[in-house]
């Protein structure tokens, strides 16, 4: 028995719609990529363990606005200077927090800068580095309930980043943190 010639034509038409159909699916999944900025990252005005004023040394703008957050992180009795400037803040409320170890009172010594934190917030931790200087933990906001832990150690004159891990807040308020270990 003789097809009819229309047969081809309408096997074509299906397989193009199949097609078609398919390659709206591939398109309809596709995410345009988000375009992200590079944000320069500030440079300290003195290297760690030199001889700086707070307020205007350290990671700071030109035109400052400035908080204290001062603590005694090694136990001397005399704070430490801990200085932020607003304006260098991020949306999420990230910010660079600039430590400075004071002389003792009636000291001819100058005030050292000890490095910068980067963090939203800060916590003095129990464990101690060099010259009995507290161990610092900085929770950096990331968007979508994210955060980095970086812990800093004083070690050779001035606060390093020791580690650092990626966090998320759990649906129950606990942080979920990726090891890096395993």
């Amino acid at each position: 028995m003789r097809r009819p010639r229309v047969a081809p034509f309408v096997q074509l038409v299906r397989v193009v719609a199949v097609a078609a159909i398919a390659w709206a699916g591939v398109g309809a999944c596709h995410r345009e990529p988000r375009t992200t900025i590079p944000r320069p990252v500030p440079v300290p005005s003195v290297q760690v363990g030199t001889c700086g004023s707070p307020g205007h040394d350290g990671v700071i703008s030109a035109a400052p606005r400035l908080d204290r957050a001062d603590r005694d992180l090694n136990g001397d009795g005399v704070p430490e200077a801990v200085v932020v400037d607003r304006s260098l803040c991020t949306s999420e409320g990230n910010c660079y927090w600039n430590v400075f170890v004071m002389p003792a009172a009636g000291s001819s010594e100058c005030a050292r800068y000890a490095g910068t934190f980067e963090a939203g917030a800060l916590e003095p931790l129990a464990t101690k580095g060099d010259e009995n200087m507290a161990d610092v933990r900085g929770y950096w906001n990331l968007h979508g309930g994210r955060l980095l832990l970086q812990s800093y150690r004083f070690l050779h004159g001035g606060y390093h980043l020791v580690e650092a891990l990626l966090c998320k807040r759990s649906t129950d308020d606990r942080l979920d943190c990726a090891d890096s270990e395993h």
